[in-house]
């Protein structure tokens, strides 16, 4: 085994070292390389840093790649937890359910390939501090490289946090979070250092996040250019993850703050392609279904990339699970009528014609399905994780959490975004007098949230940190609609629609998942969330 834990996996087909010591680096040479070696000159480490973005793609799924931790697999996993979707196979109802157990094989694949990622940023952290160290690269490439792994590793901490512990806001940062990992995992000692790592109260997850993600903006491009402008962190990435972790510590303030250094003072909520980042030049494209039209779209911040070479397959890829199998897709996860039939989206929005579309499902029924993973056959849909849209709706929430009352910078915002999805904007879009408070143009921005962002996997996040805000949510994993309900007659803009699934209570240990019980083997320090 020490042999074997010399060497550091930079083949882009490869993943290794699974939580904790569980599985050695006990591939073919041929796949790996000796750490001496893959951090010995630029283009080696160049590759090394490819090789965690290839973690972030695609972890073990058991001996086959299902899109864990950010190829597909938390895209899906956030929206099947959520109400927006219809779960038509038993696979995504038990994610909604919660109905796990410790050996869960979802859970422990999505758990075990985030700390796979999480390992292989600390050896190259590592790896590019000592290349840089001893000229073997420039010292600011070494600080860049370096950057861009703590913005994957925070970026995977969030992850864990947001499925294995109860939000931060629920005893303001003192409930137990996840082990928080900033050490290789490479030799024994390391072994036992993991091995005697307790779970981290989630302040202390949080804070270092933010440290990650502080020396990330500081040391990574500005912009890069061609697929690598999407593909690879940039400080745009790494101020959007800021804002997401200052909204779930309810500091709005700081979101606001963060969200400065992205939104220009003034925007012309009528000329939404006009808004320009200040930092790398990021704007929303004309059309609705741009960044899904383009994978390297002017608005697309940070995707995971998928080709046909080198995808998630088809028990996993975007568009095999999202798409409609009269498509050439699986057809497993439907659009629900709960959302497409709020009376808040309106029934001229362009998004309900550009992005989704009536199909077959995967129990021979019709249902609306996304679209906005097309390629079918080459699985090439990047997975979408940071859009602009997303920094202005942030913004957006941002300044109307602070302001008294309703804040006419918040709705210029909102505006921005939905305005570029309806025919006549000038006369649509909202105005000061729609909203009787800010608490009614709060629930507009979240509306929109849940809109813009439907089958991005963005609804968890948001339902694990509004669930301790009685104006907002009614706590819980809310109602949904039945598994495998289908048919074109539920769908219709404003019908009425009563989901058939009750929800789940905040107070439900099933709220969070199980920590794997081969985690609980390896690291028995770690305790196990209550009730499993």
């Amino acid at each position: 085994m020490k042999n074997k834990l010399n060497f550091l996996v930079i083949s882009v087909l490869s993943v290794a070292l699974l939580s904790g010591c569980k599985k050695a680096l006990d591939l073919q040479p041929y796949t790996s390389v000796a750490v001496d070696v893959a951090f010995s000159n630029s283009d080696k480490c160049l590759t090394s840093l490819y090789g965690v973005y290839d973690a972030a793609q695609s972890g073990d799924y058991f001996g086959a790649v299902r899109g864990y931790p950010f190829g597909a697999a938390n895209i899906e996993q956030g929206d099947c937890r959520g109400e927006d979707v219809i779960n038509i196979a038993a696979f995504y109802q038990i994610t909604y359910q919660a109905t796990y157990n410790a050996t869960y094989a979802n859970g422990e694949g999505h758990w075990n390939s985030l700390y796979a990622l999480i390992n292989k940023a600390n050896v190259c952290i590592d790896g590019f501090r000592g290349a840089g160290s001893r000229g073997a690269i420039p010292a600011a490439t070494a600080l860049q490289f370096e950057a861009e792994c703590r913005f994957l590793r925070a970026f995977a901490h969030h992850e864990l946090m947001i499925h294995w512990a109860r939000p931060y806001r629920d005893g303001n940062g003192t409930q137990v979070g996840v082990p928080y990992r900033d050490f290789a995992v490479n030799v024994p000692s390391t072994v036992d250092q993991v091995r005697n790592l307790p779970r981290a109260v989630s302040d202390t997850v949080y804070r270092r996040m933010l440290r990650d993600l502080d020396f990330a903006e500081t040391n990574m491009a500005a912009v890069t250019t061609g697929n690598a402008r999407t593909v690879r962190a940039t400080k745009a990435a790494a101020i959007a993850l800021k804002m997401r972790l200052h909204m779930h510590m309810g500091n709005w303030a700081a979101v606001k703050t963060e969200g400065v250094k992205l939104v220009p003072g003034t925007v012309n909520p009528l000329a939404p392609t006009s808004v320009v980042s200040p930092i790398g030049s990021w704007a929303l494209t004309a059309a609705p279904d741009g960044p899904f039209a383009n994978n390297s779209s002017s608005e697309s911040i940070f995707s995971v990339r998928n080709d046909a070479l080198d995808n998630t397959g088809v028990n996993g890829a975007l568009p095999a699970m999202l798409g409609a199998a009269n498509l050439g897709a699986r057809g497993l996860v439907a659009i629900s009528p709960i959302l497409w039939n709020n009376t808040g989206w309106r029934c001229d929005d362009l998004r309900r014609t550009l992005l989704y579309v009536g199909g077959t499902n995967a129990n021979g029924g019709a249902s609306f399905f996304t679209n906005k993973y097309r390629d079918y056959v080459g699985r090439s849909d990047f997975a979408p994780q940071v859009r602009y849209a997303e920094v202005l709706l942030m913004q957006a929430e941002a300044e109307a959490r602070l302001a008294t009352g309703v804040s006419q910078p918040a709705i210029d915002l909102l505006n921005t975004v939905r305005n570029r999805a309806l025919p006549t904007p000038a006369t649509m879009q909202y105005l000061a007098t729609n909203f009787a408070d800010r608490i009614a143009l709060i629930r507009a921005i979240l509306l929109e949230r849940r809109i813009e962002f439907l089958c991005e996997g963005k609804r968890w996040a948001d339902i694990s940190r509004l669930s301790q805000e009685t104006d907002f949510t009614t706590g819980g994993i809310p109602a949904k609609a039945v598994n495998g309900a289908q048919g074109l007659a539920m769908y219709g803009c404003g019908l009425p629609y009563t989901p058939g699934q009750a929800g789940i209570p905040y107070g439900d240990y099933r709220f969070i998942w199980p920590i794997p019980a081969t985690e609980i083997i390896q690291n028995p320090i770690v305790s196990q969330n209550p009730g499993y």
